[in-house]
């Protein structure tokens, strides 16, 4: 397993080796980043967080729609690490536990092949959606006017007038070029692959360090029915609520208004597999669509036709080779990186990742 260069230091500090304030760049708005950005901000460091969309979220990322929202990426996470825990603790009632006792394991023709156990870990999400969580870490920054947003880095490179710092060039949607300078550190918060490619550009060793790293794309689809919402009729289809999948198309779909503080109208969210996803990464989307629905039509029985349908495509969505270890922290060069695929694939893992960064840093 690829390790960080020799130049990273070790995590603990030596007393007395308090660092002065520094402003330092954070890539990425999901999990890993606004962790990392709260953490430093709370040790007395100034962070500017960039995220290329319009809100933070990353892969908790929700979509909107006429009949309610869906968990377009992450369903839902773990809180394994005591850590999150006292964090989760400082705003009760945001995360709610998700009866998940449900799950099904499905054959390719959607017959029950059997129950999975009753997880050791409860279920939660975020209440009234997912990406509730990561917003609600990231308003103090966002009230800071801290957090940039519709801001892709597209380059990173040393500052042209401060020697020993670093700039970065962000696009937004509608074509405009900024240049942010004066940054002590850059901080990627994003998946391997961009980084990677952010890091090779200026020739930085951690840029290596990422090439053993593996990561699968998906397609998701998302259904509603508020047709379902009849007297006497208050779901489509299967009475469970959630299904990991055998067919070669589709590996999970949830009841998204089975999940607490949701709408009660009838949703499905629908994760393709990670092979058939690659397979057809590029493919138009109505053809993807159409796919899936036949997919999903075969699974659950469910066969109506929807009053919505939309499309999500992840490029990076779950990890099939982690990087081993929670961050990458090259002290002397001022650059690091973090994201759940550090450790898997887990939500946990990403604020994980986050954290030990941000503790490596202060």
């Amino acid at each position: 397993m690829p390790k960080a260069p020799h130049t990273s230091p070790s995590t603990v500090r030596r007393k007395g080796s308090a660092k002065a304030p520094r402003h330092i760049a954070i890539v990425g708005a999901g999990v890993a980043g606004i962790a990392c950005a709260r953490t430093l901000v709370q040790a007395g460091h100034q962070v500017s967080v960039f995220e290329q969309h319009p809100e933070p979220g990353g892969r908790t990322r929700s979509v909107d729609s006429p009949f309610g929202s869906f968990d377009a990426g992450a369903q839902y996470f773990t809180v394994r690490d005591p850590r999150l825990e006292r964090v989760l603790q400082t705003q009760p009632g945001l995360c709610r536990p998700w009866s998940a006792s449900t799950v099904r394991v499905l054959d390719a023709a959607g017959r029950v092949v059997a129950a999975s156990p009753v997880p050791k870990d409860p279920h939660w999400v975020a209440a009234p959606r997912m990406d509730a969580l990561v917003q609600a870490w990231a308003t103090p920054l966002q009230d800071a006017g801290h957090l940039h947003t519709d801001a892709q880095v597209v380059r990173m490179e040393p500052d042209r007038l401060r020697p020993g710092a670093w700039q970065l060039t962000t696009a937004s949607k509608d074509g405009a070029r900024h240049v942010h300078a004066g940054f002590d550190a850059v901080l990627l918060a994003m998946p391997a692959i961009p980084a990677q490619t952010l890091l090779a550009d200026v020739a930085s060793p951690l840029a290596k360090n990422l090439s053993g790293v593996a990561m699968a794309p998906c397609w998701t689809l998302m259904l509603a029915y508020p047709q379902a919402m009849q007297p006497g009729l208050t779901t489509l289809g299967p009475q469970w609520n959630a299904a990991r999948s055998t067919h070669h198309r589709i590996a999970w779909v949830a009841r998204e208004s089975s999940k607490p503080g949701r709408s009660l109208i009838e949703r499905w969210t629908v994760q393709a597999s990670p092979e058939w996803s690659a397979e057809h990464l590029e493919d138009d989307p109505a053809r993807v669509l159409a796919k899936l629905r036949k997919a999903f039509a075969e699974i659950t029985g469910i066969r109506t036709e929807p009053a919505h349908a939309e499309l999500q495509r992840w490029r990076h969505a779950r990890t099939l080779q982690p990087l081993g270890q929670s961050h990458l922290w090259d002290a002397p060069a001022g650059l690091g990186v973090c994201g759940d695929w550090c450790l898997g694939h887990r939500v946990e893992d990403a604020f994980v990742s986050g954290l030990e960064l941000a503790l490596a840093v202060a």
